[in-house]
């Protein structure tokens, strides 16, 4: 995925400690284990990513209800379970049910707090009222698509793989990657490439897509990533030629943008006083909507040259002036988290 734009830093690792002065790490034992023998929340289809800091701005408490609203594989969830002592209530949001699947299976330690939800996180408000809940202290939002999807070639999310051009997250939805390929017009091909992954040769691409759909439709992620590979120029290859187009599919396909802003609008309105909302995104189109879309919410904006910024009178109070990344030490463990880009904001 592309990184987020813009600035962006590391948090300290001095600040990553709870308000009562205890690192954050130490929180996030299993229940009976010592801190000297913490193992990382990494299942074998998952590693969170940012889960330190997850913690440090989302702040959990004991009595507290919280809303992963991307659970994937229960990582981010287990770790918001695990530094209350399981003393909270969890709901987990996934609209793929192969996730549901492993997020019962991984928080089945932590039964009693978790309510499991397969749905579109952009229904949050829908979510929260038939769960009999008012407002919570914190969601999260982890964006873009878990390693367990990348790597189910099935699922066709991956250009370096072969499996059918797919691409939804909810397999029960009707548009799949192949009906965008083999049925949109040049035009509207361009759009999406363009819009959703800012591909600089969507043009070309777009061109080149629909010149082999005439031979034969596309069926396959092998057929797509071809033809995108041949298109490209070779003077522009400082990544895979396919991967902003399989980018661009995706968040089309899923409605990734809409989904966000669906729900980062509604926050303010579930969100308890104090409550906080932290959001993890992995590509600029994504920071881009979270940054501007907390900035509106806080009432901020950008003043006249010299005269700083206007007072946050909204309901949402910014809590990361900039984006945080991860650690080198992390990005070194985990290459996918190499893009991840973490904003945060609490309700006033």
């Amino acid at each position: 995925m592309v990184g987020g734009a813009g600035a962006a830093r590391v948090m300290p690792r001095m600040r990553q400690r709870r308000p009562d002065g205890r690192p954050l790490g130490d929180l996030c034992l299993r229940p009976g284990e010592r801190p000297s023998e913490r193992r990382p929340i990494v299942s074998d289809d998952h590693q969170p990513v940012m889960v330190e800091e997850v913690l440090h701005f989302l702040a959990p408490a004991p009595g507290g209800t919280y809303v992963d609203a991307t659970v994937g594989a229960g990582g981010h969830a287990e770790a918001i379970l695990r530094a209350v002592g399981g003393r909270c209530t969890l709901i987990g949001v996934d609209r793929d049910p192969k996730a549901i699947s492993r997020a019962t299976y991984n928080l089945r330690s932590y039964a009693g707090s978790v309510r499991l939800v397969r749905t579109n996180f952009a229904d949050l408000e829908w979510i929260l009222s038939s769960a009999d809940v008012e407002r919570v202290d914190g969601i999260l939002l982890d964006l873009g698509m878990s390693s367990m999807q990348l790597d189910d070639t099935v699922r066709g999310f991956a250009f370096r793989s072969d499996g059918p051009l797919d691409m939804r997250m909810d397999p029960d939805q009707k548009l799949t990657a192949a009906d965008i390929v083999n049925t949109y017009s040049e035009d509207d091909l361009e759009r999406v490439i363009r819009t959703y992954s800012d591909e600089a040769h969507a043009g070309a691409l777009a061109r080149a897509i629909v010149r082999a759909r005439r031979r034969a439709p596309f069926r396959t992620t092998a057929q797509l990533a071809e033809v995108l590979v041949d298109a490209y120029p070779s003077r522009s290859r400082r990544q895979h030629p396919a991967r902003r187009t399989f980018q661009a599919l995706r968040v089309a396909v899923n409605d990734e943008l809409g989904a966000l802003a669906s729900a980062l609008r509604v926050a303010p309105d579930v969100l308890a006083p104090g409550g906080r909302i932290v959001v993890i995104s992995y590509h600029s189109l994504e920071d881009r909507l979270v940054k501007e879309t907390f900035a509106r919410l806080s009432g901020r904006a950008e003043a006249l040259p010299g005269l700083g910024r206007t007072k946050e009178s909204g309901p949402l109070r910014v809590l990361t002036r900039n984006a945080i990344v991860p650690s080198a030490a992390e990005v070194a463990r985990n290459a996918r988290a190499s893009s991840a880009r973490l904003r945060a904001a609490r309700a006033a």
